[in-house]
């Protein structure tokens, strides 16, 4: 980035009051991040009151391969992003047009390889992503119409980060909106409508992100810091690479959660049979479980992603006093989200669990255990994806990289694996909260050197300027 220098421009980003500003980027891409969660919500409670636990299971077997796409969205979306906003600030208008067609081919590239691989390797994945013999034929129904999909999910999931990136929130939030609504319509006149079941579920899917990505791709014509030509959809390594750089921690993060599902589907499944639960159950559980956390999650990820491109472009603009504002609000609000959400699992788990469907007995009391063990520590969860955001969207994007790994690849894997040996099903069940809170402290820790260093950097700028005027 040695092209930037102090230049704000008279950008909002640079001007505006940063509470105002977050609450003018964070509520859109809160809305943006809940409406993508609703996708996998909406057809799980659809399909779990029309075809039951199995139907679950079956979503929850699909679930890694969105998982999947929405890395690859974030991986050219927020790196895009992170440095159009970099760039801008920077005063850069050339390289920040160059980055945005860079990472719009790249999005579309990856959807159509994606694409492919899945039709390659169709049964084995399903295999790898922990399908038993009972969930194998609903899971193959379902995954072989949704990977149709894919290329559009990828390609609204990166475009709206840039979109909010060019100062365009509700219109980032409207892309995924329309699809979500669509959705919910469909998935009802689908499955009860025209009794499709699970396959109904799926195209209601497929159809919604389809508008989206239409919705999302109109706004490139005309953005509003740039004007984006033909010559900037020439692939080069010098704008790749930075693309790929800061865009690596919101990838790995999703890529880490694909990990946890796929280890976690197939140690529920293990283990669960050595139980009284059997292998259904866990499996079923597991999924609903994983996707009602992912609502909290999603906000907090749209609350900090609101934050990335203040921080970003102040960072670029070196206005250091206004970033660490962005830092103090982003973390603060994260972690009010996070003890909401821990009263919420804590409370009222099996009100939560019975929205996803009917079971038995056994069903609903290894659920409510589930919930309230594995989700013991969300009280703090909020710090480790908010601060991994915000180190990524001031190009610091080694300490997101390894913010985003630490509590699911480092932790949470190795945890899922080696406690179970020893405690059974319930060694799953500990894995989380052990993970979680470790990963809050390590998070806790990143963030009080960075703000050292942004208040060591603010004083030197302020120095810096005093001198210059001085002159």
């Amino acid at each position: 980035m040695s092209e930037m220098k102090s230049n704000t421009g008279g950008n909002i980003l640079g001007t505006e009051d940063v509470k105002k500003l977050l609450i003018k980027f964070a509520v859109p891409s809160v809305i943006a991040m809940l409406v993508g969660a609703l996708y996998n919500i909406v057809d799980q409670i659809f399909i779990g009151q029309s075809v039951g636990m199995l139907g679950n299971a079956a979503t929850n077997v699909a679930f890694p391969l969105v998982t999947i796409a929405t890395a690859l969205g974030l991986l050219f979306g927020v790196g895009g992003a992170s440095n159009f906003n970099l760039y801008l600030g920077a005063g850069n208008r050339e390289r920040a047009k160059k980055v945005v067609g860079n990472a719009l081919v790249l999005l579309t590239a990856s959807g159509l390889i994606m694409l492919v691989a899945i039709h390659m390797f169709l049964e084995p994945l399903i295999n790898l992503f922990g399908a038993t013999e009972a969930v194998f034929p609903l899971a193959l129904e379902y995954i072989s119409i949704t990977s149709y999909g894919i290329l559009f999910l990828i390609f609204s999931t990166g475009a709206s980060n840039m979109i909010r990136a060019d100062g365009s929130p509700k219109y980032s939030m409207y892309c995924l909106m329309a699809g979500a609504v669509l959705n919910i319509i469909l998935d009802a006149v689908f499955i009860f409508g025209l009794n499709m079941g699970i396959a109904g579920a799926a195209w209601a899917t497929v159809i919604s992100q389809v508008v989206s990505c239409l919705i999302a791709a109109v706004y490139f014509r005309k953005m509003k810091s740039i004007k984006i030509g033909k010559q900037d959809f020439f692939l080069k390594w010098g704008i790749v690479k930075p693309i790929l750089y800061l865009g690596a921690s919101s990838c790995l993060n999703q890529l880490a959660m694909m990990a946890v599902q796929i280890v976690l589907n197939n140690t529920a499944t293990f283990y669960g049979a050595e139980s009284i639960y059997g292998s259904e159950i866990p499996l079923a559980v597991a999924g609903v479980i994983s996707k009602v956390s992912m609502i909290f999650i999603s906000i907090i990820i749209g609350i900090s992603q609101g934050g990335q491109p203040i921080a970003g472009y102040n960072y670029g603009a070196k206005n250091y006093g206004r970033v660490k504002e962005v830092f103090k609000l982003v973390i603060g609000i994260s972690l009010l989200i996070s003890v909401i959400s821990f009263l919420c699992f804590q409370l009222f788990p099996l009100q939560i669990i019975k929205i996803f469907g009917d079971g038995s007995d056994l069903y609903f009391e290894f659920a409510v255990r589930f919930c309230r063990i594995f989700l013991m520590m969300m009280i703090v969860v909020g710090i480790q994806p908010a601060s991994s955001i915000l180190f990524t969207a001031i190009g610091k994007s080694h300490k997101g990289i390894f913010l985003a790994m630490i509590r699911q690849v480092i932790l949470l894997i190795p945890l899922l694996l080696i406690l179970p040996i020893y405690f059974g099903i319930d060694g799953i069940l500990y894995a989380g909260p052990i993970s979680d809170g470790i990963a809050a402290v390590v998070a806790f820790v990143f963030v009080y050197f960075e703000m050292k260093e942004l208040t060591r950097l603010e004083k030197e700028e302020n120095l810096k300027r005093e001198a210059a005027a001085l002159s």
